[in-house]
């Protein structure tokens, strides 16, 4: 079955990520275009992480994950090899209703990473629901390239009509001519 596609708001969200190796910076990476308040729990810690960790003011522990580690997370990433522990860490976030993504383990997963386009206020997010990461990244490549430089101006034009246009059909008519010419000057270019 295919993953829901949904955006979440970060904002007030404590997420964890368990692992402080290759595959849990690049995590790290994707997270902090949206959110700082994140904490690393490892045993290990590559100089990469920990340079990322020291530069955006980041909490690390440099343990073993311990049981109820994860009550005061919104959002946990297990990015450990260990499978027992990405299952533990997983049934133990039911528990606090906290979403879980192991990674490699789409059987340890309330949601999975997609691969993403972000430009300021827009975000394209691309999923093969784990078939294919390397399809999904091409794909994002591709769309990267298409997406006009000028997008980002846009958009913060886009958002001001909506805040001062009182509501209503025009307004939602007038701001869906604007979309659709604004791609139509766009794919004439």
């Amino acid at each position: 079955m295919s993953y829901f596609p949904a955006f979440l708001k970060l904002d007030d969200k404590k997420i964890l990520i368990v692992g402080a190796g290759y595959i849990a910076y690049e995590k790290l990476e994707h997270l902090l275009d949206f959110t700082k308040d994140i904490e690393i729990i490892a045993k290990e810690i590559s100089d990469e992480m920990l340079g990322r960790i020291i530069k955006e003011g980041l909490n690390y522990r440099k343990r073993a994950y311990r049981l109820g580690d994860i009550k005061e997370f919104a959002v946990v990433i297990v990015a450990v090899d260990d499978i027992p522990l990405q299952d533990k860490i997983f049934k133990e976030s039911k528990k606090y209703n906290c979403l879980c993504n192991a990674v490699d383990s789409v059987e340890y997963c309330d949601f999975i990473f997609p691969s993403y386009v972000k430009k300021d206020d827009l975000t394209i997010a691309i999923s093969t629901s784990g078939a294919s990461p390397a399809m999904a990244k091409r794909l994002r490549m591709y769309l990267q390239e298409l997406i006009p430089e000028g997008i980002s101006e846009f958009l913060k034009e886009m958002k001001d009509l909506r805040r001062t246009l009182p509501k209503g059909k025009e307004r939602m008519k007038m701001l869906d001519e604007k979309a659709k010419n604004y791609i139509e000057s766009w794919k004439n270019r």
